[in-house]
């Protein structure tokens, strides 16, 4: 698809969308062509990209905390150990669960879930 499509449709300013596919393209997720079949075509299936490895790429870490990324892991400032931390425990189970639904839901799941948005997430917490 061409961008101007996509940000048509998906009420996105064009030069947002652009630095969004860039850093898609840079990963391997997308592929561009130039000429009048152009725009951008999926390099890998719908059901092979997670929301999680697109929100990573666009927006880094996904933890709430420093201390809980998996990619970018940084110590609190103040930490006096975080196997103490009680605020850190409870910012655990929810990065734990938000990877858990980011993780386990595809491109495709969006697709097919289009109609219906609760559709894939309802999928994913009665597995």
């Amino acid at each position: 698809m061409l961008i101007s499509e996509i940000a048509l449709q998906q009420s996105i300013p064009k030069k947002f969308l652009e630095q969004i596919l860039l850093d898609l393209k840079r990963s391997g997720i997308v592929v561009s062509r130039r000429g009048k079949q152009g725009g951008y075509l999926l390099l890998k299936p719908a059901d092979a990209i997670t929301f999680g490895e697109v929100l990573r790429l666009v927006d880094g870490p996904i933890a709430p905390l420093p201390c809980l990324s998996q990619t970018a892991y940084r110590k609190c400032e103040d930490c006096d150990g975080e196997h103490l931390c009680e605020i850190r425990h409870v910012f655990a189970r929810v990065a734990d669960a938000t990877r858990d639904v980011l993780f386990n839901t595809t491109i495709a799941d969006a697709v097919e879930g289009a109609g219906d948005t609760k559709a894939p997430v309802r999928e994913l917490l009665t597995a």
